[in-house]
């Protein structure tokens, strides 16, 4: 083990050497080195016309059929690649160069998008080709995103990583917070076409910042792909403490899918609303997570993993159920705020926690289990919600979620207890 871990050390510490000078330690100190501030700023971009993207291709379906499955499998179809190619993509990320990886995922992205924008403009869209559409999306965003958050380690000292972990949480919510209004402005000036060229164009800012950046070459013993995912599945498997996040990750995921996948519906059917009240919820929701994300690791150190998720599950049950109740947008909006600050506190703790007992050389395929069993258990309750509510109601889904997400948290955290304050964590 010992030898494992200066093995670690050495490849964190080739790969960040001479980035920067000593780092300050701050929650915004990630920002001192060029290359995380240069993808930062052209990753906000990029997750703003995201953001974009999925507010109009969910309104684009309550357009094209009434069926509240249909709905929300607009958020399944977006999160089922990241289940179903994940691990595939974490041994790609570990097996090749990262940044080549990101680069054949944004072009791959950018391509996509330009394809759906050019055929919603032509009115050629149905329910299961936008189904299509987006699930080829999230096969881009599965494929780019192990490699994405694995390189973190080759922009900044590993001192930094928590930080750097949650300002890159910081620039997604902002996109949250913002892409929803700009997406719900602009499918009322014009249509939804006109959102998803928008995202199409997002992605040359960071396609371009890609092809500038030149990191430190790291070490790569490649193996086949399958062994290779095999290797990442027996560490996680056998690695008690990051078994229990994954346990903990899917049952989170599964409820605070509800949110996500019915709110379409919700804001077309229940509240009565149009595009721009659907991006206003979804802008607060994202305000929310801007709000607590800077907060995240002080309220960890003091309250510990455990203590964080337990605000964060009361929190998202309770903006389940007040927007269960509510009959006007207006009575919703405060759910939204809580949804969103619950969700942060969530995700990134439970992504911080994996990233930090993940060695190095299998990092890659770590995070991509991680993501697979987390976006799975939203694919699969993306589902199950939708399903619920055309057998039942919205209101019925909602309050399903919230019992779901409770009494799922008070038995994982007798049966899969998270990890103790350094327990299984890596040293730098």
């Amino acid at each position: 083990m010992a030898e494992d871990q200066d093995l670690i050390r050495d490849v964190v510490d080739k790969t960040t050497r001479g980035l920067v000078p000593q780092p300050v330690g701050s929650t915004f100190s990630p920002f001192r080195y060029p290359v995380f501030r240069a993808i930062w700023i052209a990753n906000l971009f990029s997750n703003v016309g995201s953001t974009m993207q999925s507010v109009g291709a969910a309104w684009l379906m309550t357009e094209l059929t009434r069926s509240h499955q249909l709905v929300a499998l607009v958020q399944a179809s977006a999160t089922v690649p990241i289940m179903l190619l994940g691990m595939f993509a974490g041994a790609i990320a570990d097996n090749f160069d990262r940044r080549r990886v990101m680069l054949a995922a944004q072009v791959s992205m950018l391509v996509v998008s330009a394809a759906l924008a050019i055929l919603a403009y032509a009115g050629w869209i149905t329910p299961f080709l936008l189904l299509a559409f987006t699930f080829a999306v999230g096969a881009g965003t599965a494929l780019n995103a192990p490699a994405w958050q694995a390189s973190v380690r080759q922009q900044v000292d590993p001192r930094e990583l928590p930080q750097a972990i949650a300002l890159n949480s910081i620039s997604f919510n902002i996109a949250r917070s913002t892409g929803p209004a700009l997406g719900g402005m602009l499918i009322s000036i014009w249509n939804v076409s006109f959102a998803f060229a928008i995202n199409a164009i997002s992605f040359i800012g960071l396609i371009g910042v890609l092809l500038w950046w030149r990191p430190e070459p790291r070490k790569i013993e490649r193996r086949p792909i399958l062994p290779a995912v095999a290797v990442g599945i027996r560490y996680c498997a056998g690695n008690g403490p990051l078994r229990r996040i994954l346990i903990r990750g899917f049952a989170m995921g599964f409820s605070l899918s509800a949110y996500q996948s019915l709110l379409p519906a919700v804001v077309s059917s229940q509240f009565h609303g149009n595009e721009l009240d659907f991006g206003l919820m979804l802008g607060l929701f994202g305000i929310g997570s801007i709000t607590a994300a800077p907060f995240v690791g002080t309220i960890r150190r003091r309250i510990g993993l455990e203590g964080i998720l337990t605000v964060g599950a009361a929190m998202f049950a309770f903006a389940l159920s007040l927007i269960a109740v509510s009959h006007q947008i207006l009575h919703a909006l405060p759910a939204a705020f809580f949804a969103g600050v619950a969700w942060v506190l969530i995700l990134t703790t439970i992504n911080t926690a994996v990233q930090l007992r993940s060695p190095d050389e299998i990092l890659g395929r770590c995070l991509s289990i991680y993501q697979a069993v987390t976006f799975g258990g939203m694919a699969l309750g993306a589902w199950a919600w939708g399903l619920i509510a055309d057998w039942k109601s919205l209101p019925f889904a909602l309050h399903a979620g919230s019992v779901v997400l409770v009494v799922s948290f008070v038995v994982l955290r007798m049966t899969a207890p998270l990890p103790r304050p350094g327990e299984g964590v890596l040293k730098p």
